[in-house]
Parts: C-alpha cells; sequence; structure tokens
C-alpha cells in the first residue's frame, strides 16, 4: 500500500467504514476500525500486512468506493 493510497483511505473512505462499523455488533471489528483511525494520525504509522488485508477487506464488502463521497462544492 503506497502512502498515497494509505492517506485516501483514511481520509475519504475509512470515516464511512468507521460508520458503518459501529452500527453493527462485532465488538472486535469495531475496536479494529478504532485502532486504525487512531493510528492513521501518525504520519509513520504503516500497517502490517493483517491489517492491510483487513482493511481492503471491509473496504471492499462495505462498497466505501471514493466515489461514494458526495461533494459540497463544485
Amino acid at each position: 500500500m503506497t502512502a498515497r493510497e494509505l492517506d485516501e483511505i483514511l481520509v475519504l473512505r475509512w470515516p464511512l467504514v468507521m460508520r458503518a462499523v459501529m452500527a453493527g455488533s462485532d465488538e472486535w471489528l469495531k475496536g479494529f476500525v478504532r485502532s486504525i483511525a487512531k493510528h492513521g494520525k501518525r504520519a509513520s504509522w504503516r500497517p502490517s500486512a493483517k491489517q492491510e488485508q483487513v482493511m481492503r477487506r471491509l473496504l471492499s464488502e462495505l462498497g466505501a468506493a471514493p466515489g461514494d463521497v458526495e461533494v459540497i462544492e463544485r
């Protein structure tokens, strides 16, 4: 995962993933998405291979594509 891709995920897509996961009942998953959001604030942080796999799976399952973001100003 490139630094640019990670930034895009954390800024544009991860808030949507967090919202969807927090509405569910899986406590482990809730802790995971909060942990990624917390660690993602550090500029030097990069996800481990396992974290990256889970992140990508969540992104694909929840359909949080960048095109799903509503543009406020045009």
